[in-house]
């Protein structure tokens, strides 16, 4: 169940991984995609950051934008940055990409959760970290990433009554 929004008619959801160029960044490219396909790019902002600082402005990994491209997504724009904690009170949700990611963050609460507590098939399952595996990690990545962003879509349009647009 998603926390009510600090403003009325309008959410953000913040996506948390480790360096911002992997996980958290392919959640938002598709989030995004998906809220401008129900018709709620205009009602919600999406913003990923990392708990690490590492790849500070960097572009998404090479291998996490190649597999966004050849899915017919646009990984162009995004850039790492790192979370910061004042960040959280600014944020409807936010959302970790695996437990340690949520430990980094203080762990759960009304606002704060797994990304994949909204996944229809194992929810509450950590996003595995691609980083270190091969392009089937990647694939992996996208379709639990996928299939995530279209629950929690499905959720964000009921919660801001726009039910019948998803």
């Amino acid at each position: 169940m998603l926390p009510s929004p600090r403003h009325p008619g309008r959410y953000a959801v913040a996506l948390v991984c480790l360096g911002n160029i992997c996980r958290s960044p392919t959640a938002q490219v598709v989030l995004e995609e998906r809220l401008a396909e129900a018709g709620l790019d205009d009602r919600v902002v999406v913003r990923s950051r990392g708990t690490g600082g590492w790849h500070l402005g960097e572009p998404m990994d090479r291998r996490a934008a190649a597999t966004l491209r050849a899915a017919g997504y646009d990984p162009s724009r995004h850039r790492a940055r790192q979370y910061d904690d004042s960040w959280a009170e600014t944020q409807d949700l936010v959302l970790a990409m695996d437990r340690d990611n949520l430990a980094d963050l203080g762990g759960r609460s009304d606002r704060v959760g797994l990304f994949r507590d909204f996944d229809p098939i194992d929810p509450g399952a950590d996003v595995p970290d691609p980083y270190y595996g091969g392009a089937d990690t990647f694939a992996e990545v996208l379709a639990i990433v996928e299939r995530t962003c279209d629950a929690l879509v499905a959720e964000l349009a009921l919660l801001l009554d726009l039910g019948s647009s998803a």
